[in-house]
Order: C-alpha cells, then sequence, then structure tokens
C-alpha cells in the first residue's frame, strides 16, 4: 500500500479519516496527531465505553484501558462496549476486543488491575502507586472513567506530576459532569482544586442509586471528544469550566472553577 508523500498516511486511512481531513480544523495535520497519540483510560464502565469506542473510530494510535473488573448481567444496560456474551469476561478484554472490531489499526493495552489510589485525607506525600504513574507519563492525554473519588485524586495527581491533561467525567442517576483539567493553562484548575483532597465525599455509585443509561453515553462521549481536541489542538478545551448536565429536564449548567494557590496538589 502506497503511503501519501511528506504525510505519512497510508490511502486505506486517507479514506478511514477523510470526514476529519475534511475538517478546516483538524485536517492531516490534527488526523496525524491523533494517529501519533497515546491515551491512557480508567475504567471500561458506562464513562469508559463510548469513550473507548470513540477513541478507537478517530484512530488514536495506542490506547490503554485500565479496569479490574469483570462483565456482569447488570452492566449491559449502559456500558455498550460489552454484550451478552462477555458475561464474565474481563471488562477490558471484552472493551479491547470491541475496540479492534472497530479498528484493527489500534494499538491496545488492556490491564485488568484497579488503579492505584491514594486513600482521602492521605498526607501529602503518599506515594503514587508505582503502575498508575508510570502509565500516566507515558500519555499524552488521560480520561477518567472510573467511579470512586481516591482513585479520581490518584489519578489527578499523577497527571499533575506529569503535566498531562485529565479529562474528568462523572454520571449517577440523572446528573452528569464533566470538565477537563489542564496545568498547561493558565489559571486552569486541577481536580483537587475543585473537589480537595480532605473533602469527606458520600461515595455514592450505580449499583445503590442507579443510572439513566443514555446519560453515561452523553457524558463518555463529550469525554471523548474533549480528549480529541486536546490531541488534535484544536477548538477550546473545558480546561476552567465545569458542564453539568441534570438529564431529566436536559438541561445544562456550566461554571467557571479557578485554581486553588493553596490546593494541596497543585499548589
Amino acid at each position: 500500500m502506497q503511503t501519501a508523500p511528506d504525510e505519512g498516511m497510508t490511502d486505506r486511512q486517507l479514506l478511514r479519516y477523510s470526514r476529519h481531513i475534511l475538517l478546516d480544523e483538524i485536517g492531516i495535520e490534527g488526523q496525524q496527531k491523533i494517529l501519533n497519540a497515546r491515551a491512557l483510560v480508567i475504567g471500561a464502565g458506562g464513562l469508559g465505553s463510548p469513550v473507548l469506542m470513540y477513541l478507537a473510530s478517530a484512530g488514536v494510535g495506542h490506547i490503554t484501558v485500565v479496569d479490574n473488573d469483570t462483565v456482569e448481567l447488570t452492566n449491559l444496560q449502559r456500558q455498550i462496549a460489552h454484550t451478552q456474551a462477555s458475561i464474565g469476561q474481563p471488562k477490558v478484554a471484552s472493551a479491547a476486543a470491541a475496540m479492534s472490531a472497530i479498528n484493527s489499526e489500534v494499538r491496545i493495552t488492556a490491564l485488568q488491575l484497579r488503579a492505584g489510589a491514594v486513600p482521602l485525607g492521605a498526607s501529602l506525600g503518599a506515594p503514587l502507586d508505582a503502575s498508575l504513574d508510570a502509565l500516566v507519563a507515558q500519555s499524552d492525554v488521560v480520561l477518567d472513567c472510573c467511579d470512586n473519588f481516591a482513585t479520581r485524586h490518584a489519578i489527578n495527581a499523577a497527571c499533575v506530576k506529569h503535566g498531562v491533561p485529565l479529562v474528568s467525567g462523572a454520571a449517577i442517576r440523572f446528573d452528569g459532569q464533566i470538565s477537563v483539567h489542564d496545568m498547561r493553562t493558565e489559571h486552569a484548575p486541577c481536580y483537587a482544586c475543585v473537589f480537595p483532597v480532605d473533602l469527606l465525599a458520600n461515595e455514592v455509585s450505580c449499583a445503590t442509586m442507579g443510572v439513566f443509561a443514555p446519560l453515561v453515553g452523553i457524558i463518555g462521549s463529550m469525554q471523548a471528544a474533549e480528549a480529541l481536541k486536546l490531541l488534535a489542538g484544536v477548538g477550546s478545551p473545558l480546561a476552567g469550566r465545569m458542564q453539568m448536565l441534570d438529564a431529566r429536564a436536559m438541561e445544562w449548567t456550566e461554571i467557571r472553577t479557578l485554581r486553588d494557590p493553596n490546593c494541596a496538589v497543585c499548589g
């Protein structure tokens, strides 16, 4: 197969990603950046499913997905990367198969493990999980699709340490939220600026509170969009802004967030 002169893409890739290339904001240069990029996705459940599908379909060169869970029947109400045939399989294996079916050119690293978490209220010097620290350091963008605050704070700490942009999403019941935490953007806060490490957070989960199935698709798709914008260098990311969705009325609310100079993580 011939390679397009000076662009590094094959004829097949030029055709496959033509709808991106036709966008003036992305073009061949932006798509090539996506093809060369490395994304780390923590969580292969409700949010992670659309994230992984869209990153793979868009051609992100290397996608690492981390999750320690297995597919259960209750997951199938919303976790679209998995099927009935996947029940009992590791979510990372099921998601990897789905991504490969969409785009066999994408390199996938599937890790069935729990991303190391610094407990809430832990001292500032608490060590990061070595594997999480290394994974973040190797990534161009990190997407937080997990469901607990301790892991979210560990991911954030690693992203702050290595200067890697973090796309954070959350969804429960009919309420969703999304933001980007990018220390490269002046005055933009890290996750801990908005949700302090020592804040006593009441953990809630889909298992006890429920979640509206399409909500995770909406938020996860937006996370993928923000990640692709960051990788291609287009548009205005949600750094310093948090968008919240009330899916009952399908109403969005946006709030501005600022970096906390006294933040225990980035201050």
